[in-house]
């Protein structure tokens, strides 16, 4: 088994963080001693060498999967074959819910809690991409290879793998391919599965990005907007005079950056980007609507109110200096859509999940970074559930554009540190609690 060959000297590795503080932390004994005791197990072991078994069946599963498209919004076909896959190897129950997430009930033992095992099924390109998969060699290339679709080839080997070795764990698993996680998505398949009154959710472990050795448990919070200026528009020459939406846009983008420049320089990491503007209907045609959409992140809540503040107080100030300019027609009007709000947050690096990963981790000799960024696991680290996303293995690149490439390096390693850590957070029938 290639996962088995580090020894355990947990004791001596040091997991470097990437915060300010550049401080370091060692893997508690105990979970040092409960990795020991997992992967002592032959129910474990017999698992971890079914996932490197499995690794042609599952490269067939990435490009059947890649292939089927799945953009924002419509992610319905996918996810279909996505919950059939689930009930083919092995799920309990298997569900689509009302936001259209694909759910697998794998039932524990008796132990009480709830372990989600989820990676996302939306990819951010639009309807009518396409998503042939080609090969170069080793090379797969193909808008989604990596990102996520890979993930829920993750997902689906560890169910199969534990399906068909008898690996049984205390807690229940639910295996998920969630919807919405990219663009204007705003998460909303995790939105759901933690709203108020939802089945609870004990802990989250997500798999989305890239290698073994950067480890996300801090979440990149974000708002985003759709800012749009009307008016009645006209002829460029035979309604000049009237305000225009174009040009109070500008001006409204003008005085954001000269604020939001002064307030990204110095505090927590905090960033600002117009992603998109369009409008009008021809060169000679006064615009009747301008429109933006505009992304700000920051690592503290506190900086992104700030921020946000500075962007509406920007819009408002656009439209009134425009609307002071013009010599004839009516006002323009703005309006400013909050199309996307994802929460920031983080947990100390004695979680259990996190612990539990790092000492997963630590069997493959990798060196691990802790790190923030915006994935599925902002919404439960936001509430102060245990969650954590870690990668999907291979090596890959070109992620969100059409060049989107994956190779299949030692895959199967990532699938294998993704079985111990989510057979160690719900622990191992009758061995771990």
């Amino acid at each position: 088994m290639r996962a088995c060959t580090v020894t355990f000297a947990y004791l001596a590795v040091l997991v470097s963080l990437h915060t300010s503080s550049a401080t370091a932390q060692i893997i508690e004994p105990k979970y040092v001693e409960e990795m020991e005791v997992l992967t002592a197990q032959q129910a474990v072991q017999n698992a971890m060498d079914r996932v490197e078994e499995l690794d042609p069946w599952g490269m067939e599963l990435l490009v059947e999967l890649t292939e089927i498209p799945a953009p924002p919004f419509m992610e319905e076909v996918r996810a279909m074959r996505f919950a059939e896959l689930l009930r083919e190897v092995g799920a309990d129950s298997v569900w689509i819910d009302s936001e259209g997430n694909a759910v697998g009930l794998r039932r524990g033992r008796g132990g009480g809690r709830t372990v989600a095992f989820g990676g996302h099924l939306d990819t951010v390109f639009p309807e009518g991409t396409d998503v042939t998969v080609r090969m170069r060699g080793d090379t797969l290339y193909a808008p989604g290879v990596g990102d996520d679709t890979r993930g829920l080839v993750v997902i689906l080997t560890v169910l199969r793998a534990m399906e068909e070795t008898n690996l049984e764990t205390a807690d229940d698993l639910l295996f998920i391919g969630t919807v919405g996680e990219e663009g204007l998505g705003d998460l909303r398949g995790m939105k759901h599965l933690f709203r108020e009154g939802a089945d609870p959710i004990d802990a989250w472990i997500e798999i989305d990005g890239g290698g073994l050795s950067r480890l996300v448990t801090q979440g990149l919070g974000s708002v985003r907007y759709r800012v749009t200026f009307s008016g009645p528009g006209g002829h460029s020459w035979g309604a000049f005079g009237m305000a225009n939406p174009a040009h109070a846009l500008s001006r409204a983008v003008r005085f954001f950056q000269d604020e939001a420049d002064t307030l990204t320089r110095l505090g927590p990491p905090t960033s600002y980007n117009v992603g998109r503007i369009g409008g009008g209907t021809s060169v000679n045609a006064i615009p009747f609507e301008s429109w933006m959409e505009v992304d700000m992140r920051s690592e503290s809540p506190e900086s992104l109110a700030r921020i946000e503040q500075a962007f509406i107080d920007a819009m408002n100030r656009g439209l009134a200096g425009e609307n002071a300019l013009r010599r004839e027609g009516p006002p323009l009007e703005v309006e400013l859509d909050r199309i996307g709000d994802r929460p920031s947050g983080e947990l100390p690096t004695s979680t259990p999940v996190i612990q539990r990963t790092l000492a997963a981790t630590a069997q493959f000799d990798v060196s691990t970074t802790l790190a923030r960024s915006s994935t599925n696991s902002n919404i439960p680290i936001s509430l102060g559930i245990p969650a954590i996303t870690l990668g999907r293995g291979g090596v890959g690149g070109s992620g969100h554009a059409p060049g989107e490439w994956w190779v299949n390096e030692d895959g199967h390693l990532a699938i294998q540190r993704a079985l111990l850590v989510v057979v160690a957070e719900a622990g191992l029938a009758g061995i771990i609690p």
